[in-house]
């Protein structure tokens, strides 16, 4: 079932209703509409306040978040988040731009290495991480604001990094003083823990120095230092050949990969204390702490399809609650137009200065069009008229279509945002008085 949240007359979130209660509220002019997605209105007169014991499951994520608010007999509300992965390269842009300007207008200055954040303020988080507990902090939020909610249940997480890598890589799994005698114990940097670990071999052509022929070796990236660190398992030794020929594109590393990154599992350690801590201390809601296998022993008792939302759904305790038919999937995006965000290669490292027309030849983004005997929507327009047309299903069908071959179905509103069970999305709203 499809709901309509509800707030009192003084902004306090109620129970929600049915979209024809709803309806009829808005055409007595009992109430009006104060969001859009999800559609929220709010009482012009006072009303009981009823409200139901509901709970809030939040299956916490490096790259989705799951969210269900629900009580035993129904879900009220479910959400699929992604937060932003983008801080990184925008950290590493700007660290490039400062250097940059640094070396041009400034004189030398040796590095400081008592004068870091980290050392100033105790609790202090690398900002990709910081930026992730604060959107999951947001988007609790958001939904204590429409729904009653009465507590809230999250699942945390606390993985062994050094047993997951033994396991990926076959070794045998570490024990005991073996977590603090670690790969590199004894080692003086990564450099010549690569070094060694390569057998000081070029691991491209196999060269190394020997008595007649002294040999060069540097120590290779397979993944920029950007995205990929400078962890040991991102690096490889080359000569200096086989390193030149491999930047100029002359030879290929086949069969060299990088291992799998341990990103995840090291983010959910780091954001488990902190988001807890900062949830009971901004929300009045009492928080609790859940953990993985107890989402996985009652989705599987209750043979249920795995998925964040439903995995969020067996975190509130509710898994038998009957779902809701709207599933909202949104994405966090920056809210800024800083520098950092403009100095890329698409933009040119320029502003853009012309913007397109909120409506172009009568469509706008997002409407739902007829192309060719097939449905599809607008997901980029032009001021010539014509439109970059995309399937429901996000496939492209064609980069630029002249309005004259398009006839419209009906407008949408946040289309990666609104869908129904079957991924299907909702209709826009044409009126202030009108429901999905």
């Amino acid at each position: 079932m499809q709901y309509v949240y509800v707030l009192n007359k003084h902004g306090e979130p109620l129970m929600p209703c049915s979209p024809g209660k709803a309806r009829l509220l808005l055409k007595q002019q009992k109430a009006h509409v104060v969001k859009r997605t999800p559609f929220t209105i709010k009482l012009l007169y006072g009303s009981t306040g009823y409200k139901q014991p509901i709970t809030l499951g939040v299956d916490a994520g490096n790259k989705h978040v799951g969210l269900s608010a629900s009580t035993e007999k129904r879900e009220f509300y479910c959400e699929e988040f992604t937060p932003r992965n983008d801080v990184v390269d925008l950290l590493s842009t700007r660290k490039q731009s400062r250097r940059s300007r640094r070396n041009r207008k400034t004189r030398y200055r040796a590095p400081r290495f008592d004068n870091r954040v980290h050392s100033k303020h105790k609790g202090w988080l690398a900002p990709s991480v910081e930026v992730k507990i604060q959107e999951h902090i947001t988007v609790i939020k958001r939904i204590c604001r429409i729904l009653p909610v009465a507590l809230i249940r999250v699942e945390t997480a606390e993985f062994d990094t050094q047993r997951l890598k033994a396991m990926l890589e076959g070794k045998p799994l570490p024990v005991g003083t073996d977590y603090q005698l670690g790969e590199m114990y004894d080692e003086y940097n990564v450099r010549q823990y690569v070094l060694k670990r390569d057998h000081y071999t070029c691991q491209c052509c196999g060269a190394h120095t020997t008595t007649k022929k002294t040999v060069k070796l540097h120590v290779h990236h397979l993944e920029s230092r950007k995205v990929g660190g400078n962890a040991p398992s991102n690096l490889i030794t080359l000569c200096t050949t086989c390193h030149d020929a491999l930047h100029k594109g002359k030879v290929s590393l086949d069969g060299k990969e990088r291992g799998k990154p341990l990103r995840d599992a090291a983010f959910m350690g780091i954001m488990r204390k902190a988001l807890m801590a900062r949830l009971r201390e901004e929300l009045p809601i009492p928080v609790q702490g859940t953990y993985g296998y107890i989402t996985k022993m009652r989705r599987e008792q209750n043979d249920i399809k795995k998925s964040h939302v439903n995995d969020a759904r067996c975190i509130s305790k509710h898994p038998l609650a009957e779902p809701c038919s709207v599933c909202y999937r949104t994405k966090a995006i920056r809210h800024h137009n800083r520098q950092t965000h403009k100095a890329n290669f698409s933009k040119g490292g320029i502003r853009k200065r012309s913007q397109m027309p909120y409506v172009v030849e009568g469509y706008r983004l997002w409407d739902k069009v007829l192309y060719k005997g097939q449905e599809c929507f607008v997901s980029g327009r032009r001021a010539s008229g014509s439109f970059t047309l995309k399937k429901l299903d996000g496939t492209r069908i064609s980069k630029g279509v002249t309005f004259k071959k398009i006839a419209a179905i009906r407008a949408c509103n946040k289309l990666s945002n609104r869908k129904d069970v079957n991924g299907q999305f909702l209709p826009r709203l044409k009126s202030r008085v009108s429901l999905p």
